[in-house]
């Protein structure tokens, strides 16, 4: 670690560190944090010449308390004019972000576009983000682990910065508290940061997430992430060759899609992806046997993420392959046919109640059965619009302001909300981007720093089949309706 000044125009910042472990990039997104320069618009001087993005810090011979250099146009204040029409870059940066509608982007560090597309998916859940502004260090347990508290507001804080900036954010903080807590996301290879799975990442930071976030003894929702993510699966262990027969349940965040040459549609990779095989030791024989798990969701989450299985040990290259063949998935997700008995009949009727409206939107009469019931008896909503801040069902309230006696219901039918694509051949290297869905309907892609307007139709294409981005992880969207 170096420490430097930096001269830029009349002013001087004094005691600026260099992490000669990092990439030059990550020293001029501190420079853009101190005089607002984009890194792309900073020409620092350094023996030799300019200072480059990938230079190694060994070869610029930047020394101890050495005075650099640096030219560059920071960008311009807007400043609202007194009269006449206030336009969108008048506004100030909160309200800026409305109009777009969208958040910024976040600054590649040196290969974080996994971590870059990870925190744009769980960014765009707003329960998830309302849970952490009510996180605050008084209301850390005492069973919660340092660096996980850390994670928990880093994230809270990497949220907040995204939601008020127009500008590409630079995740500085989140990512070093990211690698304090996970040490193998700071692999290094040839001293520069390596690729990571974004899949990984994914799970850990909602782990994190799943410990912090807990409220023991309060009246709000105990576990956020697990009401919001959390999957109940019932399972069936069955061995054929001694007849022996167990059962058992457990919470998981996401569901797998297995890809296999049979597998053309992601409900037939989810299917795979509930039965499975097991060798373990069987009483009954006295050694080992196979035994076949057969899975079914129990409990349904407000947010759904599925996971495509596209990497795998590949012994030769002694490296995680990629699985390229094209499995398309739908804008809606309906899981109905892979939730246990139980689970459907408590679905049968947020379902019909979801076919009435939709009928009544389409001119249709309603269920004969619901025929007496008033038109105001039923609202169809989505997660988003029936949940609190922690995700659980909220009280519907009528129009005279006073509180009903409803409540928000699961129907099993999901609307597609992000989509975090690889490109590339191996999990280890190539490029992650989100796709994400905002709340005024529109997609964004965020490339790293750069948010790009898409089309829907456009979604659904990132299927696979080739070398471009194809689908990793979906997450899907609850549709509700109020009972």
């Amino acid at each position: 670690m170096l420490t430097v000044s930096v001269k830029w125009q009349k002013e001087v910042f004094k005691a600026v560190e260099i992490d000669t472990n990092q990439p030059p990039c990550v020293f001029k997104c501190q420079l853009y944090d101190l005089t607002g320069v984009p890194p792309e618009r900073q020409k620092i001087m350094v023996k030799g010449g300019l200072l480059k993005d990938d230079a190694d810090w060994s070869t610029v011979g930047v020394k101890q308390g050495q005075k650099l250099m640096m030219m560059g146009t920071a960008d311009e204040v807007v400043k609202a004019p007194e009269k006449g029409p206030v336009f969108m870059e008048d506004l100030p940066e909160e309200k800026q972000v409305v109009s777009l509608g969208h958040s910024a982007g976040l600054f590649n560090l040196g290969n974080t576009c996994y971590m870059n597309s990870t925190v744009q998916c769980l960014h765009s859940v707003p329960e998830l983000k309302s849970a952490l502004v009510k996180y605050s260090h008084s209301g850390r347990s005492n069973d919660l682990d340092q660096t996980s508290h850390m994670l928990t507001v880093a994230t809270r804080d990497l949220f907040g910065e995204l939601d008020k900036s127009v500008k590409p954010v630079a995740p500085m903080q989140f990512w070093m508290v990211l690698r304090k807590k996970y040490p193998q996301f700071g692999q290094l290879h040839n001293g520069v940061f390596m690729q990571q799975d974004a899949e990984e990442c994914w799970t850990q930071l909602l782990y994190t997430l799943s410990q912090s976030l807990r409220s023991p003894g309060s009246s709000e929702n105990l576990d956020t992430v697990k009401d919001l993510f959390g999957i109940e699966l019932a399972s069936r262990i069955h061995c054929q060759e001694s007849g022996e027969e167990s059962s058992e349940t457990e919470s998981v965040y996401s569901l797998k899609c297995h890809i296999s040459q049979e597998v053309n549609h992601l409900h037939e990779g989810l299917k795979h992806g509930l039965k499975s095989e097991l060798e373990k030791a069987s009483p009954a024989l006295g050694c080992s046997a196979i035994y076949l798990k057969e899975s079914r969701i129990n409990g349904l989450p407000r947010y759904l993420t599925i996971q495509f299985v596209r990497f795998f040990w590949k012994r030769e290259s002694n490296q995680k392959a990629k699985i390229l063949r094209k499995v398309d998935y739908p804008l809606e997700l309906d899981v109905y046919d892979l939730c246990s008995d139980e689970l459907r009949k408590q679905l049968e009727g947020p379902r019909q109640i979801l076919r009435d409206e939709e009928g009544k939107k389409l001119g249709l009469k309603a269920n004969a059965k619901r025929s007496g019931s008033k038109d105001d008896d039923v609202k169809m909503t989505d997660a988003e619009g029936s949940s609190n801040a922690s995700g659980e069902s909220s009280v519907t309230t009528s129009q005279e302001g006073v509180p009903s006696d409803k409540e928000t219901c699961l129907t099993g039918i999901y609307d597609l909300v992000a989509v975090l694509t690889h490109k590339g051949r191996s999990a280890d290297s190539g490029h992650y981007v989100a796709w994400v869905k905002q709340e005024s309907g529109k997609w964004i892609e965020f490339d790293d720093d750069n948010p790009i307007p898409q089309r829907e139709e456009g979604i659904v294409k990132l299927s696979g089949g080739g070398d471009w981005h194809m689908a990793y992880i979906c997450m899907y969207k609850a549709r509700t309706v109020s009972m």
